[in-house]
């Protein structure tokens, strides 16, 4: 039978050990120069990358396949999966990460942006970083593959922001013009569309003017880093509560800041005050605990444990109404709590 035949092959490769072995270059050998010593030491490593890719693609099918066939016929919701798993010491997590890298590498394959042979022109991150990537970052990806040329991860990043620069309709076409000509860098143009994309259309419109006029570097990075205060700014407005308050125009506060210069420091504030209204939060369901925990404690303890009593007497006072604590530092500051609820 087939079926025979398949399982005894495959046990007869188990049986076989695997031809893996390198003559690395001794690190005492002076006579070897340096650049030689790295190169032997590059092409091992290498061949290690590929055969970890190869290994992990297959691992995650195996699993799939133990996956699918306990989503047809399997009980308990999964349970022999997580059994198989836990048998063979695998994280659920790395699991499912592997097997979202084989699902990557079938899909890779079966839409023909990549040859099987090409994969082992890949290292294992630079494999990842390419199933991630959009489908014109993966088509041009595997055709460098497909023409032998190694694969790193710095290699995706590359092909990935070039392709940024010259796609994105967010960025006017003095950049354009610019990033194709390579004066300047996709490194630096990929950055700023992955925070525009973050913000609205009329921050995006103004970013936009700016680097119109001034298609360079130092314009390119000084917007970059305003569009990252732009959307930190909006994501910690949106959660302070003090700004409900009043219906704040968030919008032209924003707009009235970057225009004299003051966006890092606004979105700083906005930042802090959203952190302080999380802490606030979590002040008052502690002192709420410590204060029914005083309460239950002092209800169990007596005369027969006066060093647990001393112990409650000390910390009450911090689930009371006025909280006190003492600051020690370049001079010695007492801070007062008071808390008061309200329905």
């Amino acid at each position: 039978m087939q079926y025979n035949e398949s399982i005894d092959e495959l046990a007869a490769l188990l049986q076989q050990p695997a031809d893996f072995e390198f003559e690395l270059p001794d690190p005492e050998d002076e006579e070897i120069p340096e650049p030689e010593f790295q190169t032997q030491l590059d092409v091992a490593w290498q061949v290690c990358d590929r055969f970890d890719l190869q290994t992990d693609i297959w691992r995650g099918r195996i699993l799939r396949a133990v996956r699918d066939r306990e989503k047809i016929g399997g009980e308990g919701r999964g349970a022999g999966f997580l059994k198989w798993l836990k048998e063979r010491e695998i994280g659920k997590s790395q699991a499912y990460a592997l097997i979202q890298l084989a699902n990557s590498a079938d899909t890779l394959l079966e839409e023909g942006r990549l040859e099987p042979s090409a994969i082992n022109n890949f290292s294992k991150r630079a494999f990842i970083e390419t199933a991630k990537a959009a489908p014109e970052v993966q088509q041009m990806v595997g055709e460098a593959a497909q023409k032998g040329d190694r694969i790193t991860r710095r290699e995706v990043r590359q092909i990935n922001d070039e392709w940024t620069a010259m796609s994105s309709e967010l960025l006017p076409e003095p950049v354009k013009i610019k990033a194709a000509e390579n004066s300047l860098p996709p490194r630096y143009i990929a950055p700023l569309v992955k925070e525009m994309e973050k913000l609205p259309e009329s921050h995006q419109n103004a970013i936009q003017k700016e680097i119109s006029q001034n298609p360079d570097i130092d314009t390119i990075k000084q917007v970059t880093t305003d569009a990252r205060n732009l959307a930190k700014y909006l994501k910690a407005a949106a959660q302070v509560q003090a700004l409900n308050a009043q219906e704040v125009d968030i919008e032209t506060a924003l707009i009235e800041a970057q225009r004299v210069g003051c966006l890092s420091i606004a979105a700083d504030l906005v930042n802090q005050a959203s952190q302080l209204e999380q802490m606030i939060a979590k002040l008052y369901m502690s002192w709420k605990k410590i204060g029914n925990l005083s309460d239950r404690l002092y209800v169990d303890t007596g005369a027969s444990t006066p060093r647990l009593r001393e112990l409650l007497e000390c910390l009450e006072p911090l689930g009371g109404e006025v909280m006190e604590l003492q600051l020690s530092g370049g001079t010695e500051h007492t801070i007062r709590l008071q808390i008061q609820e309200t329905s």
